[in-house]
């Protein structure tokens, strides 16, 4: 597999996607209006007024219009109109880090005014967080037999021990997501109503989100030129996409011409194929190869019957 670096606004962590939940009181979140757009900090925002400017508050933390604007700006030139399409993801990253913090102080006394004092509190909050997380033997097991294309034909004795700190950390990853995408259920965030709503149809307006809400299965594969494992995928995608014409979408994304959209939907290594059921959520994603006979497995099972 290749692994990229998107030049785009920091991301604070890669958030994966997950079905659209309700705040605990039964209000609607920014994913069940917009089922989606969001799977990070921003996924159990509710919409509301807001002062005029303000496109995000939550407590004491506050984001304006003319902020973001100025993030987006400091941007690559390249990449600077994919980000104007995708303010919401801009505004995720600008404040998951303060949301975060806020979080973090609090449940540590509060600030003390040092100049380390974000980055101290944030490692000690993730710290604590992932404190109990472990990679069993079974799972570094299953994800050997699932990805043994990663291994170059090494056996699993050969890469227990890279496998096991690889796993860990995925599984560390994993806990950090899920702590972020329901900060909202801790921190109640509110989104400016009238601009998220702009906001949320430009973001949606890509061939992924499309293909999501087309009511037919989806598979993505998310690529590049110069990839020899990608390059392995092409042909099976397009025997794919014809043989499953109007049963399934089979999309690929150049993750070096599309890296907004590719960061939104997490991709750090290529290839990745991620699967959609015929109501947009994510059900599988595999990293690497994987050849034609397992991905129609998993189109049948999503409901793709020819």
């Amino acid at each position: 597999m290749k692994y990229f670096r998107l030049s785009i606004v920091v991301i604070l962590a890669v958030v994966l996607y997950s079905t659209a939940t309700p705040a605990e009181d039964g209000t609607a979140t920014l994913s069940t209006v917009f089922p989606g757009i969001s799977s990070g900090a921003l996924s159990m925002a509710t919409m509301g007024e807001l002062p005029e400017g303000v496109v995000l508050k939550s407590g004491s933390v506050e984001v304006t219009a003319e902020e973001l604007k100025a993030e987006i700006a400091n941007a690559p030139a390249e990449t600077q109109k994919q980000l104007k399409k995708n303010k919401l993801y801009v505004l995720e990253n600008m404040a998951t880090p303060k949301l975060l913090l806020a979080v973090a102080q609090a449940s540590q006394g509060g600030p003390s005014g040092e100049t380390s004092t974000a980055d101290t509190a944030l490692a000690k909050y993730f710290e604590a967080l992932t404190a109990d997380v472990e990679a069993t033997e079974e799972e570094v097991a299953a994800f050997y037999e699932e990805n043994k294309d990663m291994c170059g034909g090494a056996t699993l004795t050969q890469v227990k021990d890279q496998l096991a700190q690889y796993v860990l950390e995925q599984k560390k990853q994993d806990a950090v997501n899920e702590h972020i995408r329901t900060i909202g259920q801790r921190s109640p965030i509110v989104l400016a109503a009238d601009w998220t709503q702009k906001q949320a149809k430009l973001a949606l307006d890509n061939p992924v989100d499309k293909a999501r809400a087309s009511g037919i299965p989806s598979i993505v594969d998310f690529g590049s030129t110069g990839c020899r494992s990608c390059a392995m995928m092409a042909p099976i995608l397009e025997t794919l996409k014809a043989k499953y014409a109007g049963k399934a979408n089979v999309l690929f994304v150049h993750v070096k011409e599309e890296p907004v959209l590719s960061a939104r939907y997490g991709i750090r290594t290529i290839p990745v194929q991620v699967f959609f059921d015929k109501g947009g959520k994510e059900v599988y994603r595999h990293n690497g190869t994987m050849s034609q006979d397992d991905i129609e497995k998993r189109l049948v099972e999503m409901g793709a019957v020819l």
